[in-house]
């Protein structure tokens, strides 16, 4: 059984699985269009030089030929396929006019063509999707009081033209895709109802060493928070808790990790004694994954109704401290007074949550099963 995790490297996700599934014997390789900043190590890259290359249209073409003639199982990742998408308008700094010809003159035309050829084929189709990819701003707005679609300038992330296009692309995956997860359980309130639940696979645990807080309490607590999108992530309500904490005359610092390389990022993560995650999306990211392996308490706002979806034991494990913009002041404020003591404890459970629940080889070995199962209902004799 030969597995391709394409097209993108978001988070490391599709590369941590691809190499879960080697370690548990499978050929696994990971392809993506083009790397990012974060640099995540995959086998294949499919554009050279900059993205708008004139020869990316072949390079294209290319890989989905490698792809559909050389794998019997194609995971796609970020609810894209190696095939042109369009584009969300709120997303792309292009010229309005530009977008509206690359999604109507090219992008519209060619859209999951891969995945509709694989599907011919008899392949084993998978997607994941991860976040922006699926979120839609309608059903934020009705059912999701607390949210980053509430926000000044929110509205810069949803437009109708954006949630029609998502909903589009999600009916032709549910088209042609045999499995669909999702690795935020919020998203599962707008995927096909066949969809499931899957943890983040981003990192193995075993590859990092714990720096749990010490015993006692002699050092001023180190607060870290690393917003790629300060909108998104709640930042302003986080600032606003750390200034009023400040005039309380609680001691403690703070470090905001933003335009760092991953190393230098990860120096201070190690050095942390919490880590505020986000306070608008309802779930914990990536990042609070990285930070529970190195045995950090982590605060983030989960939302009741979304958190459903999660494995009942899964619930009943979490360690994140719950947090929202309401009572973040508070929540942090009793973490650096009257619970400051047990912080330590947290972060040992945050330790052992990641290695239950966000263990690559357990998760693809999870997906291995499913993949299987997909191909003996295609290969019944």
């Amino acid at each position: 059984m030969k597995i391709l995790h394409c097209p993108t490297t978001i988070g490391g996700n599709p590369q941590s699985l691809s190499k879960a599934e080697r370690e548990l014997g499978y050929d696994s390789k990971s392809m993506t269009l083009m790397q990012n900043y974060m640099n995540y190590s995959a086998d294949y890259v499919v554009f050279s030089g900059s993205k708008y290359s004139p020869f990316n249209f072949l390079r294209r073409i290319k890989a989905i030929i490698f792809s559909l003639r050389n794998h019997d199982v194609l995971h796609y990742n970020f609810g894209r396929s190696i095939a042109p998408a369009r584009i969300f308008h709120r997303r792309s700094s292009m010229p309005y006019f530009i977008i509206w010809l690359y999604n109507n003159l090219y992008a519209r035309w060619f859209e999951c063509m891969d995945v509709a050829i694989a599907k011919k084929l008899g392949k084993i189709i998978a997607v994941t999707y991860q976040g922006s990819d699926a979120r839609q701003g309608w059903y934020c707005t009705k059912n999701c009081q607390t949210h980053y679609c509430h926000e000044e300038g929110g509205n810069k992330y949803f437009t109708k033209t954006g949630d029609k296009i998502i909903s589009e692309q999600i009916a032709k995956f549910d088209k042609y895709a045999d499995l669909i997860y999702s690795v935020n359980p919020d998203l599962l309130n707008v995927l096909p109802k066949r969809a499931r639940f899957m943890p983040y696979a981003n990192i193995d645990p075993k590859d990092w060493e714990p720096c749990y807080l010490p015993e006692g309490d002699n050092d001023i607590p180190h607060i870290v928070h690393a917003p790629t999108d300060r909108t998104i992530k709640g930042t302003k309500y986080i600032l606003d808790a750390f200034e009023r904490l400040k005039n309380d005359g609680i001691e403690f610092r703070y470090t905001l990790v933003e335009n760092m390389s991953h190393e230098q990022a990860m120096e201070v993560y190690k050095s942390a004694d919490i880590l505020i995650d986000q306070l608008l999306i309802g779930y914990y990211g990536g990042l609070a994954v990285e930070l529970m392996c190195l045995g950090k308490p982590v605060i983030c706002y989960l939302r009741d109704e979304d958190i459903k979806y999660l494995p009942e034991q899964m619930q009943k494990d979490l360690p994140i401290i719950n947090a929202n913009p309401d009572d973040i002041y508070d929540v942090l404020k009793e973490c650096l007074t009257t619970k400051k003591s047990s912080l330590r404890d947290i972060g040992i459970k945050g330790r052992k949550y990641a290695e239950t629940w966000h263990d690559p080889k357990k998760i693809a070995a999870g997906l291995i099963d499913d993949y299987k199962k997909v191909y003996r209902l295609k290969n019944p004799h």
